[in-house]
Formats: C-alpha cells, structure tokens, sequence
C-alpha cells in the first residue's frame, strides 16, 4: 500500500501497542504509539493520523478526555477516534459516543476487527 493512512494507537499497556502495531503495520498501515492522552496529543500534529484508536481506562488523561480534546481541535475534529474498551458495556459506549468516538473495539481485539474498523472509518488524508 503506498501512500499509506497513518493510524495512532494510544493505550498504556505495551502488549496491546505492539498488538496493534503488528496487525496495522501488517496490512501496510504507518503506525504511531502514544501511551497515554499527553503522549498523543504532542503527537498528533507531527502524524496528522487519519484514525486513532484510544483506550479509555489510562492514567493521567482517560480516554474520554483524551477523544474530547482531539474533537474539540480545529485540526483535528474530522479525525475518527475509536476507543478500546476493556469492558464492552452500553455506557462506555454511549460515553464515547459523547465525547465524539466514532465507535467501540472490544479488548482483546483481533487483527480481523482493528482492520475492518479501520476500513469502516478511516478516511483518506487530505494531503
């Protein structure tokens, strides 16, 4: 794939960055880790990601606050954030939704349902 989309993956634990990063680098994605919300958002400008999948339970900056900054950013408010949720309740659902989130990938996700997310709501970078 060239001219690959860049997807970030924000999540404070190490296995689940570097699942993430397998499966999305395996199908021809660029991919940028942050490990938390602070990590991401001095990121963000740098890679301009044409989706980011956030984890809602971290420390210092949840998920929540993290998806409702990058929504409230002129650049980046058309950017689709999708959270990794732990637990796959109706609240975290309808709070992600609220805060912005496009939609909700179950933990422990599979190469199959990152990918098919990604071709569901990535949308092609302007430049």
């Amino acid at each position: 794939m060239n001219n690959a989309l860049t997807i970030m993956v924000i999540d404070d634990s190490s296995t689940i960055r570097r699942s993430a990063e397998i499966f999305l680098s395996g199908a021809g994605y660029r991919v940028v880790l942050a490990d938390d919300g602070f990590d991401a958002l001095a990121k963000l400008a740098d890679h301009r990601p044409a989706l980011v999948f956030c984890d809602i339970v971290m420390p210092r900056l949840d998920g929540y606050q993290t998806c409702t900054l990058i929504k409230n950013s002129a650049a980046f408010h058309a950017t689709p954030v999708l959270m990794l949720s732990s637990k796959d309740g109706l609240f975290d659902r309808a709070r992600g939704a609220m805060a912005g989130s496009a939609a909700c990938l179950a933990k422990p996700f599979t190469r199959e349902g990152m990918l098919a997310a990604v071709r569901a709501h990535a949308t092609s970078s302007p430049d």
